[in-house]
């Protein structure tokens, strides 16, 4: 009576369930949860979209290819910069300044931006910005009306497609210019934002891969520190940097037409910026108060102390949209 009943009941229940709850549900939760939480297992679920810079993103996948510890750069309003270490600083000199260069970005192609300032009473403000990748040049600036105005490889208004073979678009305002370099370093973007004569530059999700070698005005990648130009000098005096980090003939002119200064004139400077802000708040319409109001529903710190220095500067609410 044994043999009957046994090989039929027990081939049928342990080559089924077995199977299923082994060999299904373990492969699945173990490499698709993991890629979050654990860095080991992530070589799976993210060889995909980090082929390039797994080393770094793969531990936050939440972005897909950018990681926790990806950095941001900014400069914006009258000007404010920010450092790769979200560190921020004020220069209010008029000139043309590097904001990032690394001639061996994107496989050897380089990458300059440079902006342009220009003084108006105790302030200075980003008139224009310049971004160059590869041979292609692309060269923005702001206006009162809000219309769109570049040059793209020096031609007014032309087509955009890509810069340096990198995905170039403008948005349905027009206020907005996006360069996607996922292509070679997941995740990573350049945006250029205008807002009446105010002009913008930040760079998103930026990696060890793709801007770790760059020097610039807004300092060195891995430390944050602001460095002269020969790497090594720590430059604490935010107005020395400026001039430091003014445009050389070495560095390339990619603005389509000159504005003074220019090297060797060093950059130009508000005469007692502090003096004249003070007297300046003194026959304010604007308040500090509704400035620092406007600019509450603003997400960072760097964005919010900005927004109400340039409402107190221009004694123009509307500011808060330049953010």
């Amino acid at each position: 009576p044994t043999s009957g009943p046994t090989s039929g009941p027990t081939s049928g229940p342990t080559l089924a369930p077995n199977p299923t709850p082994t060999s299904g549900p373990t492969s699945a939760p173990t490499s698709a949860p993991t890629s979050g939480p654990t860095s080991g297992p992530t070589s799976a679920p993210t060889s995909g979209p980090t082929s390039g810079p797994t080393s770094g993103p793969t531990s936050a996948p939440t972005l897909s290819p950018v990681a926790n510890d990806d950095k941001v750069s900014e400069v914006n309003g009258d000007p404010h910069f920010k450092t790769w270490k979200n560190e921020h600083f004020e220069f209010h000199g008029q000139c043309d300044m590097v904001m990032i260069s690394d001639k061996h970005f994107a496989d050897g192609r380089g990458i300059d931006i440079h902006i342009r300032t220009k003084i108006v009473r105790f302030w200075s403000y980003i008139q224009k910005a310049v971004v160059r990748i590869g041979n292609d040049i692309l060269e923005i600036e702001g206006l009162p009306d809000f219309s769109a105005s570049y040059w793209i490889n020096y031609e007014h208004m032309g087509e955009l497609t890509d810069l340096g073979g990198f995905p170039l678009s403008l948005n349905e305002n027009s206020d907005r210019y996006t360069i996607d370099l996922g292509s070679l370093y997941p995740g990573v973007k350049i945006q250029v934002r205008t807002f009446k004569e105010f002009v913008g530059v930040k760079v998103l999700g930026a990696t060890e891969t793709s801007f770790g070698n760059s020097v610039g005005i807004i300092g060195d990648f891995h430390t944050g520190n602001t460095y002269a130009r020969d790497g090594s000098t720590v430059m604490n005096d935010f107005t020395e940097l400026g001039n430091e980090w003014q445009v050389l003939p070495s560095d390339g002119h990619f603005f389509h037409e000159i504005s003074k200064p220019q090297f060797p004139e060093k950059c130009m400077l508000p005469e007692n910026p502090q003096g004249q802000r003070k007297r300046r708040l003194g026959e304010s319409t604007v308040s500090e108060e509704q400035a620092e109001a406007a600019c509450a529903g603003l997400e960072d710190e760097f964005s919010r102390k900005g927004c109400v220095y340039d409402i107190l500067a221009t004694q123009d609410l509307d500011m808060v949209g330049a953010y």
